[in-house]
C-alpha cells in the first residue's frame, strides 16, 4: 500500500534560515522561514559572517516551529533534506550541521539539494512540472537556462558570464540611491517610468542562451556618472524603466527562443528575480503568443524557501539519492553534476 512520504528541509544557502515539512513533494504541511534582511540593510548587502551567525542563532527554534506547524515529529519523518551548494559556504554549513545531528540523531537517511533545483522544483508546488520543459532560473547569485527531459535531469545549455541578473539590479539600484535588495525597489520604480536611456541588450553570439549584464551595468553606472559630471537631473523612474526593459528583452527572448529550439512547449521561471513584475508580464505575453505554457511561483517561493528543498529532496529520496553524515557544504557546485538519469 502507498504511503506518505514526509521530508524535512533545511535550507540556509544565503541570509534566509528556512525549515519546512513536505508531504510527496507537493504538499507543503509547514514552511518557517526567517529572514535576515534587515539586519543586512545597513550594509546594502549581504554579510556572510553576520548570516551565519543569524542561522546559528535561529536554526534550533525554526526546526521546531516547522515540526510543530505541520503537527509532526522527527518519528514521521521519512528523510531529512538540505541545501548542499551552492551558496555561502558559512551558511551552507549551518543547515547541513543541522541536518546532519536530526538524521544521526532518529536514524534518518540525509538527502543533499541542490540549491537552483530546489528553485525549479518550487514550481511543483504549485502544478506538476510537466516534460520536456525549459527552466529559467534567475536570482541574486544565477541566471542560468537548463533543460529538463525528466525528473532530475538538468542540462545547462545557458548562463552568465559575468555578473548574475540580480547582482546586477542590486548594483544599479546603489547607483540611483535606492535600498537594498535592489531588485524590488527597481522593479516598483520601473512602473513610473519610461525607456528614454535606450541601454544596450547584450545578445552574445548568434543562437548562444547564455546570458551577460556587467556591459549594461557598466552602461548605467558611467551614463549617470557623466550626468552627474555636467550637473544634469536624473529621473531614477526613468533609469529603472530602461534598465528593466534591456533585462527582460533578453531574458524573456533567449526563454522563448529556447524553447523553440528545444520543441519545449512548457517553460517555469525560478528564483527570487521570478518575483519581478515586468519579467512575468513580458513572459506572459510572449507564452501566450507562442503557445507556450507558462510557469511562476507565487512570490514566497520565489525566494529562498526550504519547501522547495523538501519538494526536490522528494525525488532524491525516490530515486535513492542520499548521503553519509561525512556531507560537506559545496559553495560552487554545479546543478549537472547531480543528474539523475
Amino acid at each position: 500500500m502507498n504511503r506518505d512520504i514526509l521530508i524535512l528541509a533545511v535550507e540556509t544557502s544565503c541570509d534566509e534560515t528556512s525549515v519546512s515539512v513536505i508531504k510527496n513533494g507537493n504538499t507543503i504541511l509547514s514552511n518557517i522561514v526567517l529572514s535576515q534582511i534587515e539586519s543586512h540593510k545597513r550594509f546594502g548587502g549581504v554579510v556572510p559572517e553576520v548570516a551565519s551567525r543569524h542561522h546559528v542563532e535561529g536554526i534550533t527554534t525554526t526546526i521546531d516551529e516547522a515540526l510543530s506547524s505541520a503537527n509532526a515529529t522527527m518519528e514521521d519523518i521519512d528523510a531529512v533534506a538540505v541545501t548542499q551548494g551552492p551558496g555561502l559556504i558559512g551558511a551552507l554549513l549551518i543547515g547541513i550541521n543541522a541536518a546532519k545531528a536530526l538524521a544521526f540523531a532518529y536514524n534518518k537517511p540525509i538527502i543533499p539539494v541542490h540549491h537552483i533545483a530546489g528553485h525549479i522544483y518550487a514550481n511543483h508546488l504549485e502544478e506538476p512540472l510537466t516534460f520536456p520543459l525549459i527552466a529559467l532560473i534567475v536570482s541574486g547569485g544565477h541566471t542560468e537556462l537548463v533543460y529538463m527531459k525528466s525528473h532530475l535531469n538538468f542540462e545547462v545549455i545557458g548562463e552568465t558570464r559575468d555578473d548574475a541578473v540580480g547582482e546586477a539590479y542590486d548594483k544599479v539600484a546603489r547607483t540611483i540611491d535606492l535600498p537594498y535588495p535592489g531588485g524590488p525597489a527597481i522593479d516598483a520604480l520601473a512602473l513610473e517610468g519610461k525607456d528614454t536611456y535606450h541601454f544596450p541588450r547584450v545578445w552574445l553570439e548568434k543562437d548562444s542562451y547564455d546570458f551577460s549584464f556587467s556591459g549594461l551595468k557598466s552602461a548605467v553606472i558611467n551614463k549617470l556618472h557623466n550626468q552627474r559630471q555636467k550637473n544634469e537631473d536624473i529621473n531614477k523612474e526613468d533609469v529603472a524603466t530602461s534598465f528593466q526593459d534591456s533585462v527582460v528583452d533578453v531574458l524573456s527572448t533567449k526563454a522563448i527562443n529556447a524553447c523553440k529550439s528545444y520543441h519545449v512547449e512548457h517553460l517555469i521561471v525560478a528564483g527570487g528575480v521570478a518575483s519581478n513584475k515586468g519579467l512575468r508580464e513580458r513572459l506572459n505575453h510572449l507564452c501566450k503568443e507562442n503557445n507556450i505554457k507558462l510557469s511562476i511561483p507565487n512570490s514566497k517561493l520565489c525566494t529562498d524557501n526550504a519547501a522547495m528543498i523538501g519538494a526536490a529532496g522528494y525525488y532524491y529520496y525516490k530515486a535513492g539519492v542520499t548521503s553519509s553524515l561525512d556531507l560537506n557544504g559545496k559553495n560552487n557546485i554545479d546543478i549537472e553534476d547531480v543528474t539523475v538519469e
